[in-house]
C-alpha cells in the first residue's frame, strides 16, 4: 500500500501539480503584470495598517496583518526546518536557488486566490468566512467542485497536517529531553483546545504573537550565524547558483534533482496555490479585496526567501556533511546550528519546532473550520470536528505517520488542482478589481476602497 501511494504521489507531484502550479504562478505573473514587485511597497505598507472598513458597535474584526499571521502561521512549519535540509541533500544546494524561484513566481499565486477569497467571501456570526469552496461555488457555480475541495482540505490540513506536525513535536522533545510521547500528545492537546475553543478572533491573536515572534526570532539567529562567517557568503551563493546550473550536476542528472527537490519543498512550504491560505485571507477586515491580496503575496515571500533561506543558509554555512551523513531532515538543521553556536543550537531547534509545527496546527485548523461551516453552521457539528483535531494532535505524537502523510499528499494535490482551475477561470474578476485599485492610487488616493463588494455580488 505504501509503495502504490508513493508511486501515485510521484507521478501526480511531477507531471501535474508541480507543472500546474508554476505554470500558474508564471501565467498570473504575466497577467497581473508582476503585482508582486510592482506594489511590493503597497504589501509592506497595507501589512501593519490597521483594522479598517465600517465598524458596528462592538463588532469584532480580523485586521490584515491577524488574517496575514494565521496564513504564514500555517505556512512556518515544519518544513521550514526540516523539508529545506532534506532538499539539499536529495537535491544539493541547487535545491535552494528553485525554491527562491517558486516563491517569487508562487507570490503572484498568492495574490490571485486570496483577492478572490475576499471577492468571494461571506459574512458569518462574528467574522467573515471564505477560500476555495466559496469561491468555486459563487464564481464557477459548481458545487460538487466545491464540496470536493472543501472535504479534501478538511481532511489535509486540519487532520493531515495536525498528524504530521504533532508527529514531529512528539519525536523532537523525546529524542531531545526523553519527554515521554503520551504526555507530550496530551499537553498539545489540552492546549489546541484552548485556543480553537475561541475561534478565529482567539486564533488569530495568538498566531500573531507566536508568528512575529518566532520568524523574527529565527531571523536574528541565522543573522548571527551569517555574522559569524561572513567570509563564506559569497561561496554559499555560489555554490547555490553553480548547483542549480552547473554542467557537472546537469551531466550527473542532479540539476534535475535540484529543480525537482526545491521546486516541491517551495510548495509545501509557501502552500501558494494549494487554496489553504484563502481560508484565512477571507476574514480580514478591510476596504478592498486587492490589498489583502498583496499581503498574502508577501506571505510568500517571507515564507521561503526569508525563513527557508535561514536554515539553508545555516546548514550550507557550517561543516555538517549534506550528503546524508548527519541525517535528511531536522538532525540535519540541528548538527548544523550546534557547529556554529554549541550545543544549546540543538535545544534551540527543538522549541522553534515547537513554535513553527504549533502554530500550523492552529492555522491549518482553521481552515477546516472555514470548511465544515461550508456545510453546516450547527454548534454540536463544530464542538466534535474541534475535539476530533485534539484527538488527532495527541494520535499523532504516538503513531508512525508513513502512510498517513503520503494519503495527505495526494489530497493536497487534488485540492490544489481544484484551486488552481478556479484561479484560472476567475483571474479576469481579479484583474478587473486589480486596475480598480490601481486607477484610484494613480488618482492619487493612498487608500482605495471597493465599499460593501461582498453584499453586490
Amino acid at each position: 500500500m505504501l509503495e502504490i501511494l508513493k508511486t501515485a504521489n510521484n507521478l501526480l507531484y511531477t507531471y501535474l501539480v508541480i507543472v500546474v502550479l508554476i505554470g500558474g504562478g508564471i501565467y498570473f505573473t504575466i497577467r497581473t503584470k508582476g503585482v508582486q514587485f510592482r506594489l511590493f511597497g503597497d504589501s509592506c505598507r497595507l501589512l501593519f495598517k490597521s483594522k479598517e472598513g465600517p465598524v458596528k458597535n462592538g463588532e469584532k474584526q480580523v485586521s490584515s496583518f491577524q488574517a496575514f499571521a494565521v496564513s504564514l502561521a500555517s505556512r512556518v512549519g515544519t518544513g521550514n526546518l526540516a523539508g529545506v535540509a532534506t532538499a539539499i541533500v536529495v537535491g544539493g544546494p541547487g535545491a535552494v536557488f528553485w525554491m527562491w524561484v517558486t516563491a517569487v513566481f508562487g507570490a503572484a499565486t498568492g495574490f490571485m486566490e486570496a483577492t478572490l477569497a475576499q471577492l468571494y467571501k461571506r459574512k458569518d456570526k462574528d467574522s467573515f468566512i471564505g477560500g476555495p469552496a466559496y469561491y468555486i461555488e459563487s464564481g464557477l457555480g459548481k458545487r460538487w467542485m466545491a464540496v470536493l475541495s472543501a472535504v479534501l482540505i478538511i481532511f489535509t490540513f486540519a487532520f493531515g497536517y495536525t498528524l504530521v506536525q504533532c508527529n514531529t513535536i512528539g519525536s523532537a522533545f523525546e529524542n531531545q529531553f526523553g519527554f515521554n510521547h503520551v504526555y507530550v500528545g496530551i499537553i498539545l492537546a489540552f492546549f489546541i483546545l484552548l485556543i480553537i475553543f475561541g475561534g478565529i478572533h482567539r486564533i488569530a491573536r495568538v498566531a500573531s504573537v507566536i508568528v512575529s515572534i518566532m520568524v523574527v526570532g529565527y531571523l536574528l539567529l541565522a543573522l548571527v550565524v551569517i555574522c559569524m562567517n561572513i567570509e563564506l557568503i559569497p561561496h554559499v551563493f555560489k555554490s547555490i547558483v553553480y548547483s542549480a546550473f552547473g554542467i557537472k550536476q546537469a551531466a550527473g542528472g542532479l540539476m534535475g534533482a535540484a529543480v525537482i527537490q526545491g521546486v516541491r519543498r517551495g510548495l509545501f512550504s509557501n502552500e501558494a496555490g494549494l487554496g489553504s491560505a484563502p481560508n484565512a485571507a477571507a476574514t480580514a477586515h478591510i476596504s478592498h479585496p486587492v490589498k489583502q491580496g498583496l499581503v498574502q503575496s508577501l506571505g510568500v515571500i517571507i515564507d521561503t526567501l526569508v525563513t527557508c533561506s535561514c536554515t539553508a543558509f545555516i546548514i550550507l554555512i557550517s561543516p555538517v556533511d549534506i550528503s546524508g551523513g548527519q541525517g535528511m531532515g531536522i538532525e540535519l538543521t540541528q548538527a548544523a546550528l550546534s557547529s556554529q553556536v554549541g550545543d544549546w543550537g540543538s535545544i534551540f531547534i527543538t522549541i522553534a519546532l515547537l513554535f513553527f509545527a504549533f502554530s500550523t496546527v492552529i492555522g491549518t485548523y482553521y481552515y477546516g473550520e472555514a470548511n465544515l461551516r461550508f456545510f453546516t453552521k450547527k454548534k454540536w457539528a463544530l464542538t466534535v470536528f474541534r475535539l476530533a483535531v485534539a484527538g488527532m494532535a495527541f494520535l499523532g505524537t504516538c503513531i508512525s505517520l508513513e502512510q498517513a502523510w503520503e494519503l495527505t499528499d495526494i489530497c493536497m494535490g487534488v485540492a490544489g488542482i481544484c484551486n488552481m482551475v478556479a484561479l484560472f477561470i476567475l483571474s479576469p474578476k481579479v484583474i478587473t478589481v486589480l486596475e480598480d485599485y490601481l486607477r484610484q492610487r494613480k488618482a492619487g488616493i493612498k487608500d482605495p476602497t471597493y465599499p460593501d463588494w461582498w453584499t453586490h455580488k
